[in-house]
């Protein structure tokens, strides 16, 4: 099998910048395993405002910071961060905006109410991290994106960036974790989300704006989708009847994951390789 050299994780969450949760097993565990088993990586993550910048030893990284970001006729300044695990040899690159993410949680507030724009805050993080890529010039392989907040990443990568050499030929790997979230999807949604070839027509398949259509949307233009036992069945089934590749796979089961990049990045190649001997 032809195996991916280089993978790129988009995560929700990583520890030890934020306390552990569901979402720490992958964004934080996931990145180290892979590394250790020989290839080379890149992380991303949301600056929560959670994260304590001085205890973490956060600094901006300014070559990479300062463009805008436009969303809904509105300009978002993008402000790229980094930090090291030292004991796990990792350096996560974090995505900040002062209306998205500073002084602000994950999804919800602290009386539990969430975020009016959480969706607006996806689309901004998804943006941030590939544009970030385009200026690291780092083409990677694979690309797995989790949670809500890198649910609009799948449709951006396969249509809105395709023509772009960093993800001209790379796979993306989904996980949806957990979908915490319970308020609609903003009526204009498809609006917000239209950049480049991505239009309010690419949510015209669903009806409503169930939150859930988001995850929809990012299952029907990964290649490979990731599900634990505990995954909601109705997004199984839906990955199932729209034929993308699927796995099983529990937190402690990195290795299965890790194959699966294998699985789903040789896939093509070695069709390729097979053409190219006739």
């Amino acid at each position: 099998m032809i195996k991916a050299k280089k993978v790129l994780f988009i995560t929700q969450e990583i520890s030890p910048y934020v306390d552990e949760s569901v979402y720490t097993p992958l964004g934080r565990h996931l990145p180290q395993a892979t590394q250790e088993g020989g290839k080379e990586i890149r992380t991303f993550s949301p600056k929560w405002g959670k994260i304590n910048e001085r205890r973490n030893m956060l600094h901006e990284v300014i070559r990479l910071s300062g463009m805008n970001i436009i969303i809904d006729d509105t300009d978002h300044p993008l402000i790229i961060k980094v930090a090291s695990i030292q004991a796990a040899r990792l350096q996560v690159y974090f995505i900040d905006n002062d209306d998205y993410f500073n002084k602000r949680l994950a999804f919800a507030d602290e009386k539990g109410q969430e975020y009016e724009d959480n969706a607006e805050r996806a689309i901004f993080y998804a943006r941030g991290v590939l544009e970030t890529v385009k200026k690291l010039r780092w083409v990677p392989e694979v690309i797995h994106c989790q949670g809500w907040i890198g649910a609009v990443l799948p449709i951006y990568i396969k249509k809105a960036y395709a023509d772009e050499p960093c993800f001209r030929d790379v796979k993306v790997v989904y996980s949806p974790i957990d979908v915490p979230l319970e308020k609609p999807l903003p009526e204009n949604f498809g609006e917000i989300l239209a950049f480049r070839d991505v239009t309010a027509d690419d949510m015209a398949d669903y009806e409503g704006n169930d939150i859930k259509n988001l995850i929809r949307l990012a299952i029907k233009h990964a290649d490979g989708v990731t599900f634990t036992k505990d995954s909601d069945p109705e997004l199984v089934k839906y990955a199932e009847e729209t034929g993308v590749e699927t796995l099983i796979a529990e937190d402690d089961e990195k290795n299965k994951i890790i194959d699966f990049y294998d699985q789903i990045w040789g896939r093509d190649k070695e069709e390729e390789e097979e053409d190219d001997d006739f």
